[in-house]
């Protein structure tokens, strides 16, 4: 797969305005031609002076049979989207225009050479990490690391239980709002079985629902509600990042990065 990472290596050949030369920096140019567009590779002469330079090589790449320009801008920061994309042309070749008119392409591609980030939520109430990594790679803020992401995200309103956490994801017995009797099967994580223990006693049934808990790939992210946990290491065997429950975007963010930065440095 070819698929710069910049769009200032791509230029178009729309015209010659200055005749068989290039912008410096570019490496593969747009051509239009009679039945659609062809994907050029050029090779500026680097020992050339000004902004334009004389081009010392040239091959098509892909020709007007095998390219695609598509239908739709796309936010070019989104580099795991646009492979997506282009996949779903059938064509060797895709051509994308950004918002800002800028272009890029895909050349084969193949979404297999992104690594896979596994995340880890569950749900009900809103799965807020998942949502969170969503946003976050369709805005184009997680393009830079040419990851895909997995999402494991548990339904617990599936679990067979008597008590759930908190009202909030719509159960109708929970920890936060009801009396225990004792007996209970509770779904929760280890500040459930803590409260528990200390209001009721040990007389429950404890079903564990921590996203951590369900952890079994690596690298991953996965959201805790207890603050000691948050962090980056190895949790169950496995590498990753812990965010707290109530995580900011930004903090999402940082903590990706910081994860895929001492994965791959390991």
């Amino acid at each position: 797969m070819i698929f710069p990472p910049e769009c200032k290596v791509v230029g178009h050949a729309f015209g010659k305005p200055v005749g068989d030369k290039v912008y410096f920096l570019s490496e593969y140019l747009v051509k239009r031609v009679e039945d659609g567009f062809e994907l050029i590779k050029v090779t500026p002469d680097p020992n050339g002076t000004g902004m334009m330079r004389t081009i010392l090589h040239e091959e098509v790449l892909a020709t007007a049979d095998e390219t695609v320009m598509y239908s739709e801008r796309v936010n070019q920061h989104n580099r795991a989207g646009m492979v997506r994309r282009a996949l779903s042309t059938g064509k060797r070749c895709t051509i994308f225009g950004a918002i800002d008119e800028h272009m890029n392409f895909v050349l084969d591609p193949d979404i297999t050479t992104f690594e896979t980030v596994h995340v880890y939520d569950i749900r009900p109430p809103r799965a807020n990490l998942s949502v969170t990594i969503e946003s976050l790679e369709e805005e184009g803020l997680l393009g830079e690391l040419n990851c895909v992401f997995d999402h494991h995200v548990r339904d617990i309103s599936r679990i067979e239980a008597d008590v759930f956490p908190c009202r909030a994801g719509g159960f109708e017995k929970t920890l936060d709002m009801d009396h225990m009797d004792g007996g209970e099967r509770v779904a929760g994580c280890l500040t459930g079985r803590q409260l528990y223990l200390e209001c009721y006693g040990n007389n429950f049934t404890p079903i564990e629902i921590c996203p951590l808990s369900s952890v079994a790939a690596e690298p991953f992210i996965a959201r805790c509600c207890r603050k000691e946990r948050s962090g980056i290491g190895i949790y169950n065997g496995y590498f990753g990042a812990v965010v707290h429950w109530g995580a900011s975007p930004k903090m999402v963010l940082d903590a990706v990065y910081e994860m895929m930065d001492q994965w791959r440095n390991r």
